[in-house]
């Protein structure tokens, strides 16, 4: 077994543990064909170049590219702004808290060695106003992320921007500060990074925002912050060998898929609750809920058929959420399923003092280290919650680090089409997403949605219901 290999730990969702609550391995052993078409339908999407994300971590001449450009920016800017939306900022956001310092941002330059980070991505009025009260706009460089170019978060954000970069510089210097991430060809910002010679990177063709953590839509502002990008894609490539095996019983992914789908259909627990043990592990909650929500939540098969299919993604933070959500999960109904993840090495760690050992309140904890206390409070929310025959499953990190969060990436995502295919859904597309965008758009005045305004039935509020 390879030093640093995350692992699967499923005691805690069988009937050995859970008893009538838990799952057998005959329900297992039953989806078998189901199992082997899933896998036979996932390995002709990569033979085809249909599921494009588990290319990433092969891609060699895109990763030097990036590094080569974020030494560049290292060496030039102070801030490092990112104008994005979800998948355009979920990914860059969890492996940056993941693998920086805890606050980073407030670290005095020369212990940083890289531009402060800010990610922009939600229109909020007072956020957009108040980033500009500590940046300054002649020391910063702009990534702006959209597959697409239509992004209108995205797109309002760049137009801010670039008024403020202009209020400041000639426009020939623009280039100097903007980096445009987007379609290889295609979309509203391909034609601006040409008027404008800005660098640009591409989101390949065949991977969807949700899926691109690992493009240079994540790639290049982690570089930037100093990130072993090499490291993370060749954790990544680690576990792409873990999950090629087409037995369910060896390989994570499709074992974490089959009993989160078994849990959902036969068990009727359709809500997945993540709950990181570790603050720098706490967006990775964040980043995942898109993925399942956008990637499993359809309502059509691809055979036509109506399913309203979904598992629903739900944050929370140990030890901090064990005082406000464990009680729901422990004395609840029955429909959740737990994933923990922790770490067993934690990058620092501080011995709690001996003081105050006339309190026994208090001395039971002098000498011991957070970290213990930590992991401590993880094992006994799992314990409690098996004895109560809660469903739960564990995911361990020997530490964090690159390689270990590019294996943790990679494991959930290979999980989630696995799940699609179980499903016979299309995971890859957003059609709810799009028809709130559609509607969006026609609602701002934009001129080629102004025939989807008249098909909008918004029905009048009633004077009633307002209290």
């Amino acid at each position: 077994m390879k030093k640093n290999k995350i692992t699967v730990n499923f005691n805690n969702m069988m009937s050995e543990k859970l008893g009538s609550e838990g799952i057998n391995t005959g329900e297992i052993n039953k989806l078998k064909p189901k199992i082997r078409q899933a896998a036979r339908n996932l390995q002709e999407k990569r033979d085809d170049g249909k599921l494009g994300f588990v290319y990433l971590p092969y891609d060699i001449k895109i990763k030097e590219d990036i590094k080569k450009t974020a030494a560049a920016v290292r060496d030039k800017f102070e801030n490092f702004v990112v104008l994005g939306i979800g998948g355009s900022a979920l990914g860059t956001i969890a492996l940056h808290r993941a693998l920086t310092h805890p606050y980073y941002n407030l670290l005095p330059e020369n212990k940083r060695k890289a531009p402060r980070l800010f990610v922009l991505d939600n229109p909020d009025p007072s956020s957009a106003a108040g980033i500009f009260d500590i940046i300054d706009i002649k020391k910063t460089c702009i990534n702006v992320i959209s597959k697409s170019g239509e992004t209108a978060e995205t797109a309002a954000f760049m137009k801010i921007f670039w008024k403020k970069l202009l209020m400041q510089m000639k426009e020939d210097k623009l280039k100097e500060h903007v980096i445009i991430t987007t379609d290889r060809i295609n979309g509203a910002l391909r034609p601006i990074a040409a008027k404008y010679g800005l660098m640009s990177f591409a989101v390949p063709d065949n991977v969807g925002g949700r899926f691109s953590v690992l493009s240079a839509s994540a790639l290049l502002p982690l570089a930037v912050c100093g990130v072993n990008i090499d490291e993370l894609l060749k954790g990544a490539a680690y576990m792409d060998t873990m999950v090629s095996d087409g037995t369910v019983w060896k390989n994570p992914a499709y074992m974490a898929a089959v009993l989160h789908y078994i849990s959902a259909v036969k068990h009727k627990r359709n809500i997945s609750v993540m709950m990181p043990y570790s603050d720098a592990l706490k967006d990775v909650a964040a980043w995942h809920a898109q993925l399942w929500a956008e990637s499993l939540g359809k309502k059509f098969s691809r055979d036509g058929r109506i399913i309203n299919s979904g598992i629903t993604p739900v944050k929370a933070l140990g030890a901090s959420d064990q005082h406000s959500q464990v009680q729901l999960y422990m004395e609840g109904p029955y429909d959740k399923v737990i994933t923990f993840i922790k770490a067993d090495k934690f990058k620092e760690d501080i011995e709690i003092p001996s003081n105050f050992n006339d309190s026994e309140a208090m001395s039971y904890l002098s000498g011991k280290k957070l970290s213990f206390l930590l992991n401590a409070e993880q094992s006994a929310t799992e314990i409690a919650l098996t004895n109560s025959q809660r469903a739960s499953m564990t995911i361990t990190l020997p530490e964090i680090s690159e390689f270990t969060m590019g294996q943790l990436i990679y494991l959930l995502e290979v999980e989630t089409a696995f799940l699609g295919e179980l499903y016979n859904i299309n995971a890859y597309d957003q059609p709810g997403v799009e028809a709130g965008k559609a509607a969006a758009f026609a609602l701002m005045g934009r001129k080629s949605h102004k025939d989807i305004l008249k098909q909008l039935m918004v029905k009048k509020d009633k004077k009633a219901y307002i209290i």
